[in-house]
């Protein structure tokens, strides 16, 4: 499920899809507040069915934490900077991401769809694939197994998140080259590694003032 429809083609503005990282459990106020200035946001869902003492209970969360996605023109950032709840737009070498449409309608797909999906660990290698048949048909994404269950993991590439969805594998075929996967295992011009001291589970970068041309 997701918060609010998107526009599957960007328009002629220059316009393109960015994530803010935001205060913790306030990732569906700053969408909100961001739609109130006119600003399309996006704040992808997953149902999690949580155990309480006496009874179950299914609960809206938020597909990737901490973040939300927002469409915008690049004069509009501090606009979005300036949005309650909201610390910094992620970026890297200093110039903030955008977030490829593909990414962002492979996310449509699942949360449109009826399937079961969930965050996911990131990943770096495996077979790029494209589901070909069924709901799903036309989400790109990375092939896993998980305990003796094949998945397709979508990696945000600028948040360093993924999402994943079970499939049969009878639906996907391997995408042909590497071009793909070699988006996923390059680092963006200026991103650090762990390599270069950027620990395990360490936000990406981050600053009130970044450069969006």
């Amino acid at each position: 499920m997701e918060t609010r429809e998107l526009k599957d083609v960007p328009g002629a503005d220059g316009a393109h899809w960015y994530a803010a990282y935001t205060k913790h459990q306030h990732e569906k106020k700053s969408a909100d507040l961001l739609a109130q200035k006119g600003i399309e946001s996006y704040l992808p869902l997953y149902l999690s069915i949580r155990q309480w003492r006496d009874r179950k209970k299914k609960l809206a969360l938020p597909l990737f934490p901490g973040y939300v996605f927002f469409r915008s023109t690049l004069n509009r950032r501090f606009d979005v900077l300036n949005t309650p709840g909201i610390f910094f737009i992620v970026e890297s070498g200093g110039r903030a991401c955008p977030i490829p449409d593909e990414d962002i309608e492979s996310i449509r797909i699942l949360t449109n769809s009826q399937a079961v999906i969930e965050p996911h660990v990131y990943l770096h290698s495996g077979d790029a694939v494209e589901i070909r048949r069924g709901p799903l048909m036309g989400v790109r994404g990375i092939l896993t197994r998980v305990k003796n269950r094949h998945r397709v993991v979508i990696c945000v590439d600028p948040l360093r998140k993924a999402v994943s969805v079970e499939i049969d594998l009878a639906d996907v075929e391997k995408m042909p080259g590497s071009g793909a996967r070699e988006r996923r295992d390059r680092p963006f011009p200026g991103e650090r590694t762990k390599g270069d001291g950027w620990a395990a589970g360490e936000s990406p970068h981050r600053s009130g003032q970044v450069n969006l041309q």
